[in-house]
């Protein structure tokens, strides 16, 4: 076959006219469309296998696009001379070697990587501490600018714990001794408006402030108990009949929970192999009273037939317990305890693999109360844990903090809660995230000065 050249040289076939390059770009545009409508119908999909490999074809294309746009600008770059290229600021060098420390890269690939000579990455290096004016690699900012580095601990802990809001981030970070305000959180993580969880955790809490009946005075005035079910790997759907499966083991697990309204603590639990009687539920209330030492003053609880009924209460009337129940189709109404509710599934139970056994499963669930209890801060508390205004202790969050900016007036306030600055100003921090029994869902943030 004949061919013919294009105005590039690159030789096409006989039958191509020369507006070629005009076709090509049709129909990556056409395809690209395709693309996108096919993802769309992914994205909407009610199969979590299809959305998920929509997400992942989204994410892998996205990935090669950024690949293509990285390797046309080094070219680009590649065809300056060493000498001739710009500097590195010393902000863009404390991020480059940020950078080489979280991929673990060596001098010899940050160096290919960012177009300088390894001999020069590896002076950077030895020139990391230098101080004054004239230090290769400094960061030069306002009185009220936080250091890079504090950026940096952001960013690690976004990435590290990406269902956390800004709010949460402010709270754990104040609780080990960094306080920063929300909208700080929201600048440095390139958030400008709150999660949805974060804004539905928000709305179920004040919901509770404003439209409750019975208000707590003190720890163990008033719980709230409901049940939930929490699926097991095996799922309620099936390919048959109505397309799903008894609520009962062993495909899911029903969960009772107590929480107390004044503290937000969990002060009891109880997992069933199918749904729980009346005679059940009081039997995990009995258990949860001898925890605690004593009863509460109202119980509320929605209308489900373990609670109303008059075995119920009677048994509220033995104890001395006003029972008091939500408003039916009320949104709100149980707001403690939904909220509970919601945090034990998004924080823990749709992030393991769920158990079969019975043991398992309450260990499981004992492992998260505690973490909920001791380590998780709570926005309708302040940032406090529920573990800290049961027991009327100090709160970590009030305790002296950590500045890291050295010009900083010592007696000028900080974010809330306003507490005194621990030690010299200026400090350099270092995170560390621990888990508790080694639950990747169930992280413990503390920092550390850096010596």
């Amino acid at each position: 076959m004949r061919h013919r050249r294009s105005r590039d040289g690159i030789p096409l076939p006989s039958g191509w006219t020369l507006v070629v390059k005009s076709a090509v770009l049709h129909a990556v545009s056409l395809a690209s469309a395709a693309l996108t409508l096919a993802s769309t119908r992914a994205a909407t999909s009610r199969v979590t296998n299809r959305r998920l490999q929509g997400e992942l074809d989204r994410a892998t294309t996205g990935i090669a696009l950024l690949k293509e746009e990285l390797d046309i600008k080094d070219a680009r770059w590649n065809r300056l001379p060493p000498r001739r290229r710009p500097f590195y600021t010393p902000v863009q060098r404390m991020r480059i070697l940020q950078l080489k420390a979280a991929r673990r890269w060596s001098c010899e690939q940050a160096a290919r990587a960012f177009h300088v000579d390894e001999q020069t990455l590896r002076a950077w290096m030895r020139r990391v501490d230098e101080q004054g004016q004239r230090a290769l690699i400094q960061i030069v900012s306002p009185v009220n600018r936080f250091p890079d580095f504090v950026r940096y601990l952001v960013k690690q802990l976004k990435v590290l714990l990406p269902s956390m809001g800004k709010v949460r981030i402010a709270q754990v970070l104040a609780r080990a001794g960094l306080h920063l305000g929300a909208t700080t959180i929201a600048r440095i993580s390139t958030e400008t408006e709150p999660s949805s969880d974060d804004a539905l955790a928000a709305a179920l809490e004040i919901d509770a402030l404003t439209t409750r009946v019975v208000t707590a005075k003190y720890p163990g005035h008033t719980w709230h108990v409901d049940l939930t079910t929490v699926p097991t790997w095996s799922g309620f759907w099936v390919p048959w009949l109505s397309f799903s499966l008894p609520q009962s083991w062993p495909f899911c697990w029903w969960v009772a929970v107590a929480v107390d309204h004044f503290s937000r603590a969990v002060v009891g639990f109880a997992v069933f192999l199918s749904r729980p009687t009346s005679a059940d539920v009081q039997r995990f209330l009995d258990r949860a009273i001898r925890t605690t030492g004593s009863p509460p003053k109202y119980i509320i609880s929605d209308k489900g037939r373990q609670f109303w009924c008059k075995s119920y209460k009677r048994w509220c009337r033995r104890k001395s317990i006003r029972p008091r129940f939500g408003a039916v189709g009320k949104y709100g109404s149980i707001a403690i305890v939904e909220r509970f509710r919601r945090a034990l599934k998004s924080e823990c139970t749709r992030r393991i693999l769920v158990p079969q056994q019975l043991e398992a499963m309450r260990r499981e669930l004992t492992f998260y109360v505690y973490w909920y209890n001791q380590h998780r801060p709570s926005m309708a508390l302040g940032g406090r844990t529920p573990r800290e205004v049961y027991d009327a202790v100090r709160p970590a969050n009030a305790k002296p903090r950590f500045e890291p900016r050295s010009r900083w007036p010592r007696q000028s306030p900080c974010a809330a809660p306003r507490t005194r600055i621990k030690g010299a100003q200026g400090v350099r921090l270092h995170l560390i995230v621990g888990y508790l029994e080694d639950r990747k869902h169930l992280p413990v943030v503390e920092l550390r000065r850096v010596a």
